[in-house]
């Protein structure tokens, strides 16, 4: 049906329509919570559990950007696009959190260095900030943008060099963008990854993780 009324519909009158069921299902996710959902994340759980990540980066106040119903702890606090811009974190304080995680998130984003600069403000000093992106050559197959599988990416990834004029570095990104943080490890999650084909959704763990640590006062 939505595919239909997009190819029928006047421009003008699916935006609007988009537009108000975006609204709406922002407000029933705000009353009724969001349904749990088996993404990402939930993907890497096993690895990250075999590697101690939850014990070494997600101790205290959590916050999940993004979480999409698949949040990184089950204590964890949670921002969604009914809580707003994830780019800005408005209403947010500073230095609020002792990690903050987003999965699959920074790829949205209209300005990723806008994005971590405040993801990194909520963060407390000596926190962490905790990124999980998807890998340009292993989940996106394709050097430019749009992307096959999610037309709202705005952005691909590599892990350590950026290639213009749609894929940014992770590593290079970081460090422009938070010179006095401590990157703990980016690398390449590829566990179960089996399917080259890039015309083929690719299975498995298909993207870039990357923990870093806020500078102490």
């Amino acid at each position: 049906m939505k595919d239909f009324l997009k190819r029928t519909l006047p421009k003008p009158a699916w935006n609007v329509l988009r537009g108000t069921s975006h609204r709406l299902q922002a407000l029933q996710f705000k009353i009724l919570g969001r349904p749990r959902f088996t993404g990402e994340t939930s993907k890497a759980h096993a690895r990250r559990l075999q590697e101690g990540f939850f014990e070494k980066f997600c101790q205290g106040r959590g916050l999940d950007i993004g979480h999409g119903g698949d949040p990184i702890t089950s204590t964890c606090e949670g921002w969604d696009f009914e809580d707003g811009d994830a780019q800005f974190l408005k209403g947010v304080a500073d230095e609020t959190y002792d990690y903050v995680y987003a999965s699959h998130t920074l790829e949205h984003m209209v300005d990723a260095g806008v994005a971590l600069t405040h993801w990194s403000r909520v963060t407390k000093p000596g926190g962490y900030l905790l990124l999980y992106v998807p890998h340009r050559e292993l989940y996106e197959k394709k050097q430019t943008l749009p992307s096959r599988w999610n037309p709202d990416h705005k952005h691909f990834f590599l892990l350590d060099r950026d290639d213009p004029p749609d894929t940014i570095g992770l590593i290079p990104l970081i460090q422009r963008v938070l010179p006095r943080a401590e990157i703990v490890y980016a690398k390449e999650c590829s566990a179960g990854h089996t399917i080259t084909d890039p015309n083929v959704h690719s299975d498995g763990e298909f993207s870039i993780e990357a923990v870093v640590r806020k500078a102490a006062r």
